[in-house]
């Protein structure tokens, strides 16, 4: 999650939907915020501390987080927008991500369905490279009585032509460039990934995104 006073807009970073890319270009407008120094600060505290704190919003924060922290008028002053991706093809990124960053975590998985039936279905521990993409993006956007909270929701599948709208509706003086980051070599279109049992186990659990954002799996 990303928050500006000074350009006021908040940014929703919904995990594996371009947020990195997102981020990347939106963060240096921070500093010219009159109290990012201060807020600096705490963080690196809050880090020497093993964020025990507790005064930083984690990068995967859902707009309610900012709702229940932020002073309503501070809150409602602020252009609130994130992005969404299909989810089959997230989860499918989400894999590739934990193979080339994590991949000891995928220890005794030897498919794709595999790590979807123990990402998804099995008892693990929490992990937060894995948790972060397990909720519906849904459930990112809304406060506690499911209505969405967000002013813009931009779709990863174009997300160029998207976040020039946000940056556009924010008015920005100066767009920053969006640069690509986190890339893939992943070369096959991710419903060459999936099984029957395993398209049908996403559009069970993302049922809430499909409906809401539209999305299918052809």
């Amino acid at each position: 999650m990303l928050i500006s006073l000074k350009y006021e807009f908040l940014f929703v970073h919904i995990a594996k939907t371009g947020g990195t890319s997102v981020r990347a270009a939106l963060a240096p407008l921070l500093w010219r915020d009159p109290l990012r120094w201060l807020q600096y600060a705490c963080n690196r505290v809050s880090g020497l501390t093993g964020h025990k704190l507790g005064v930083k919003l984690p990068r995967h924060a859902k707009a309610v987080a900012a709702l229940e922290m932020l002073p309503g008028d501070v809150f409602r002053s602020l252009y609130k927008f994130a992005f969404v991706r299909n989810p089959w093809d997230l989860q499918v990124s989400s894999y590739h991500h934990i193979q080339r960053e994590r991949p000891h975590l995928l220890a005794g998985i030897t498919s794709f369905d595999d790590f979807l039936a123990w990402k998804l279905e099995g008892e693990r521990a929490y992990h937060y490279i894995l948790d972060a993409s397990t909720e519906p993006q849904w459930d990112s956007l809304i406060d506690l009585r499911g209505r969405c909270i967000v002013d813009f929701i931009g779709r990863y599948e174009r997300l160029a032509d998207d976040y020039q709208q946000a940056c556009q509706n924010i008015g920005l003086p100066k767009i920053p460039a969006l640069p690509h980051r986190r890339q893939t070599d992943r070369r096959r279109d991710y419903r060459r990934y999936y099984t029957d049992r395993s398209a049908e186990l996403i559009a069970k659990h993302f049922a809430a995104d499909i409906e809401r954002f539209g999305y299918q799996f052809d």
